[in-house]
């Protein structure tokens, strides 16, 4: 039969479904089989020729017939599982039901009355491929379907061989499209999640996620192993739907609480496993319900963590790659599923983020990551990335290492559109959040807190930052210490207490080495006696906002393309709402030996000046700062009640000591040049006269239900919109949230 006759019988019997006067029994073979059995469809046929107004029509009108064809797709598949799959006809039969079911589900989801359907049992369908089955001999649908699809994807036509070495095979790229076309249809069963509405109640689970990754699956152990494979080996064209299903099922771990692993001490008296990396066999001991988070928090093995950061780490580097040969490099998409993962992997195995911490080669994931920010902040639709990236370096921030780390020489030069600089991953970092915050989109204010607090949390250890960073810093507490800013919103002096805290950190723990920042500090003096001589009457200045260039560096590096606003009609997900840093951050006093000790109430310490009085919440998809006018709540004594608090007494008496010393310096030797005064700014000391060193704070992230659920609707977000071909969930009714044009 021709391929165009098969897609025209194919056509006919997607119509006789909603045409048909009586419902089309179960056993009549010859018209069931039309849908799998006579025909040769693409993805993109089955979307063509079945369209989404008529799946609605089978559903209301013809519900036994919908129903029918789920349960034989479901039928065929398990049938196929249980004999191997051994014939070319078998295997695209099974390839033919699993784009009926990725075309279908979505419509069953979105019907509250036909989401049970798959949870029913069909008597005599849906044959279980194991003998643990109900009195009745059968299994619900869903259990069926993904038990026969986990079984499917360890026989020969759908498992990607692992040892493949140079150009792919014709088989090679059969066997990938058919691995493809499972795993498509596997992530749509667990889709059920987009439609449903946000909910903080993090015990409401996906129940296709949670049998999946339960015990009833044979397959969870190599199921899982061979994801992670496939992700870390670096194969572009496997990884996307890999690092999807990877992420979904990781969204909850089935116990309502985020399991954490035992003690190294403890894990070695364990049935502890070895991962199975390239082949090896690993045991598991027991855990939370969801074994995929299970596994993930048992890895152990050093050479593991290698393997997996070394494959994140490279993905997420490809799109920075400059090569001279076009097309030579295939440019990859799919980096906010891979920060997704590291994120979980960083949350589940505490172990894994002390492992990234342990050496420079967090700067792997550092980098890629301040590409991406400084490259999406002028798109709305790429808010989301921002949000993301911002999180995992606060958590990254949280860990003394991390600061440490930051001292490293960069010298990659990745282009970005950013300052021409020479100095440390940390002048780096700072330049990029300097570019976010003066020319990034108006929604990413609510970042803001985030974005310098991982500066407080890193200073303490910043051993010297060049004079681009430095003046950056300057430029910013310029910025947000205007009326304008100050007194616009009720939480914006938060944002001048915590750069004055990271001068302080700096001043205090690392003066030796930064006398570019001392320096910056003395030229704009200016700038700390206004604060310490605020008015408490906010009427507004002539500032009209934060200056949107900085005098210094404007030379951007060889390459680099400035960040642009979304093209017209790209499709953006809203986002819940995120916690205040307050909510999203837990306070840490790091003690002389490096231990943390957790800080619950500091109001009558000295540190008060520390403590956020913020209760409002933030909006990832909203600037609280829609006008400009004195809030009502800024009375003078609202004002007065924060101004008492502004730690200035550090930088004041730096300032007292030095500015008399540089002005006779330069009177006397009749200097204008910068590098002698540097140079004897450098050869300063001010031991003994600076107040006693205040206690380092560092403010950790701390999950909760609201961060949850900001990631439930971002990944699935994520997953919506990177799904276009074929568009599985376009023009359906999602609920966990909405789709706007730009």
């Amino acid at each position: 039969m021709g391929n165009t006759d098969s897609k025209l019988n194919f056509r006919k019997a997607v119509i006789q479904l909603t045409t048909k006067t009586q419902p089309v029994e179960a056993t009549d073979d010859a018209f069931w089989d039309q849908f799998w059995a006579d025909t040769a469809t693409t993805v993109q046929d089955v979307f063509a020729l079945v369209p989404a107004a008529e799946i609605r029509a089978v559903r209301e009108e013809s519900p036994s017939n919908l129903a029918t064809l789920c349960y034989k797709a479901v039928e065929k598949l398990v049938q196929a599982a249980e004999s191997g799959c051994p014939s070319e006809k078998e295997k695209q039969i099974v390839l033919n039901c699993s784009r009926m079911l990725t075309r279908i589900l979505p419509y069953i989801f979105e019907d509250q009355d036909w989401r049970g359907f798959f949870w029913s049992t069909v008597p005599g369908a849906g044959r279980a491929v194991t003998d643990e089955m109900d009195d009745d001999g059968a299994r619900p649908l869903a259990e069926s379907l993904l038990l026969a699809m986990a079984d499917l994807l360890f026989c020969p036509d759908f498992t990607v061989n692992s040892h493949r070495r140079g150009p792919d095979s014709v088989e090679d790229m059969q066997t990938i499209d058919s691995f493809t076309v499972m795993i498509t249809a596997m992530l749509t069963c667990f889709s059920e999640a987009m439609y449903l509405p946000p909910s903080s109640d993090n015990t409401i689970l996906n129940p296709w996620v949670s049998f999946f990754c339960s015990t009833e699956n044979r397959h969870a152990l190599p199921l899982f192993t061979s994801l992670v494979n496939v992700v870390c080996a670096y194969d572009p064209q496997l990884v996307e739907q890999a690092v999807q299903i990877l992420i979904v099922t990781l969204e909850h771990d089935g116990g309502g609480l985020a399991h954490r692993p035992p003690s190294p001490s403890s894990m070695e008296d364990q049935d502890v496993w070895t991962l199975l990396y390239r082949g090896r066999v690993m045991l598991c001991s027991v855990g939370p319900d969801n074994l995929f988070v299970n596994y993930l928090s048992r890895i152990h093995r050093e050479e593991d963590y290698d393997f997996v950061l070394k494959g994140l780490a490279r993905l997420l580097v490809n799109p920075l790659m400059q090569t001279y040969l076009p097309n030579s490099t295939k440019k990859i998409q799919f980096h906010q599923e891979l920060l997704v993962l590291f994120w979980k992997l960083c949350d589940f195995n505490k172990k894994f983020l002390f492992f990234v911490l342990k050496s420079s080669d967090v700067l792997d994931i550092l980098v890629p990551i301040l590409f991406y920010l400084n490259d999406a902040r002028a798109d709305q639709s790429r808010v989301g990335l921002m949000h993301i990236g911002v999180f995992i370096l606060l958590l990254l921030s949280g860990e003394r290492n991390f600061g440490v780390r930051l001292n490293k020489p960069y010298s990659v030069h990745v282009p970005m559109d950013i300052p021409v600089f020479t100095g440390t991953h940390a002048d780096l970092l700072i330049v990029v959040f300097h570019k976010i915050i003066t020319s990034g989109h108006q929604r990413l204010q609510p970042l803001f807190d985030c974005l310098l607090t991982i500066v407080v949390n890193v200073s303490p250890y910043l051993k010297s930052l060049s004079m681009v960073a430095a003046n950056k810093l300057l430029h910013l507490l310029e910025a947000f210490s205007t009326n304008w800013f100050l007194f616009s919103a009720s939480q914006n002096h938060h944002l001048v207490f915590f750069l004055l805290e990271a001068f302080n950190n700096i001043i205090q723990y690392q003066f030796d080495g930064n006398c570019n920042l001392v320096y910056a500090i003395i030229r704009k003096r200016n700038l700390f006696h206004q604060l310490a001589n605020l008015p408490s009457d906010p009427s507004p200045d002539a500032i009209t906002g934060i200056s949107r260039t900085s005098s210094q560096e404007t030379v951007s590096m060889e390459g680099s393309r400035p960040a642009v606003p979304p093209e017209p009609g790209t499709l953006k997900t809203s986002l819940v709402a995120i916690p205040a840093i307050d909510k999203l951050t837990e306070k840490s006093q790091v003690s002389e030996d490096g231990t943390m000790i957790s800080v619950l109430k500091m109001e009558h310490s000295h540190a008060s000046h520390h403590t956020l009085q913020a209760d409002h919440t933030t909006q990832a998809d909203h600037t609280p700062q829609a006008d400009h006018t004195p809030q009502a709540d800024h009375t003078p004594q609202a004002v007065l009640s924060w101004k008492c608090k502004l730690p200035l007494q550090t930088i004041m008496r730096l300032l007292q000591v030095l500015v008399p010393q540089v002005e006779k310096i330069c009177i006397d030797k009749g200097l204008t040049d910068e590098s002698e005064i540097l140079k004897f700014l450098q050869h300063g000391t001010l031991v003994g006269l600076l107040p006693v060193p205040h206690p380092i704070l560092i403010r950790k992230y701390q999950a909760n239900a609201g961060t949850a659920m900001w990631f439930r609707t971002y990944m699935w977000g994520v997953v919506y919109l990177r799904n276009v071909d074929p568009p599985i969930w376009y023009d359906t009714d999602v609920r966990l949230f909405e789709i706007q044009k730009m």
